[in-house]
């Protein structure tokens, strides 16, 4: 018997159209995806479908035809289709074509295009919060770099210009490691379908940019990872969201503490961990801590977007964003992604 909470719904067109409704459909918990369809066996739809375990199918009658449906989407584009889908659905069944199926695609596209705009918003907003330990990091090179330039001008000894000309070299590279660092993380994410990202990797790039947080840093890095882990997600939004839930951890310490980073297989999934032995939050900021706009934070030093727009990103390939926190102790987030990498 069916969930009479839940609208079941089949996508017809597997282009661009129904790979967006796709994407729309598959993270609202009250929907549930039966079937997408479409001629063209190299759909991108239906290659996006097999990763998220849709059912999909070239035979459109079939699905037109599927029991128990409440709605079918035709973003196909052909007339003919929606005079087929009339005689063939069962009665129950409602469609949604033509005009009314174009709306509801520039709906999703117009949503989608906010969101990444709210996710680049939130990201430009946190440079500030990076500001002063960027300034820290590259003065310390910076520092070096002219103090042996000043030498060089006096020394008359080849050897040792040679030594501080390498210091300077490396105090240079420094510098422009930390600028690359910067340039990747305040980008726009670009818009490209999931692929399978490397967690390890990824994980060690965010930490770069998240030890910006504070100059004051006493921090113990703990890292214990599985090798090889995969998750089928956007690489700049991942990134993105471990930068997120780092700086969280590490301005929950006030820099001094011990920040431990995790990832692992479990059940066919793919988990990480980001845990902090800062002030922990309380019960009835736990409630909360997801909603936009939600934030502890002095006035001018959060938008209250970060936690928000992670779990959206999580959401968005399926997975989930979970915490566990205890006042006083520290608090704990916890990634699950699918498509993790076998062994």
């Amino acid at each position: 018997m069916s969930d009479p909470d839940r609208t079941t719904i089949v996508i017809l067109g597997a282009g661009k159209g129904g790979t967006a409704l796709l994407e729309l459909f598959s993270r609202l918990p009250e929907v549930e995806i039966v079937g997408i369809a479409d001629r063209e066996a190299s759909a991108p739809g239906l290659q996006y479908a097999d990763r998220l375990s849709i059912p999909t199918t070239q035979d459109l009658l079939t699905l037109i035809r599927h029991p128990g449906i409440n709605l079918i989407v035709n973003v196909t584009g052909d007339p003919d289709l929606d005079h087929l889908i009339a005689a063939q659905k069962h009665p129950e069944t409602e469609a949604l074509g033509g005009a009314a199926s174009k709306v509801l695609w520039d709906l999703v596209q117009h949503e989608s295009q906010m969101q990444a705009q709210l996710f680049q918003a939130e990201k430009l907003a946190g440079m500030g919060t990076f500001a002063s330990g960027i300034a820290h990091d590259i003065n310390n090179p910076l520092y070096i770099l002219l103090a042996f330039a000043e030498n060089i001008r006096e020394e008359t000894d080849l050897a040792t210009i040679h030594e501080q000309a390498k210091s300077i070299i490396d105090a240079g590279k420094r510098i422009q490691s930390i600028c690359q660092n910067i340039t990747q993380y305040a980008r726009a994410a670009k818009a490209r379908d999931a692929t399978l990202v490397e967690v390890n990797t990824t994980l060690d790039e965010a930490l770069k940019i998240a030890q910006f947080a504070t100059i004051l840093q006493d921090l113990s890095i703990v890292r214990n990872y599985e090798e090889h882990l995969e998750v089928l997600a956007n690489p700049d939004e991942l990134f993105q969201v471990f930068v997120n839930l780092m700086t969280n951890a590490i301005h929950a310490m006030e820099g001094k503490g011990t920040l431990s980073i995790a990832s692992w297989r479990e059940n066919g999934l793919g988990k990480i961990s980001i845990a902090d032995t800062g002030h922990g939050i309380s019960k009835e900021h736990l409630q909360k801590i997801f909603d936009p706009f939600f934030t502890t934070k002095p006035e001018g030093e959060g938008t209250g977007l970060g936690l928000h727009n992670a779990r959206a990103i999580v959401k968005k390939y399926q997975g989930e964003l979970s915490v566990v926190s205890e006042v006083g102790k520290g608090t704990t987030f916890i990634i699950e992604l699918p498509n993790s990498a076998t062994q």
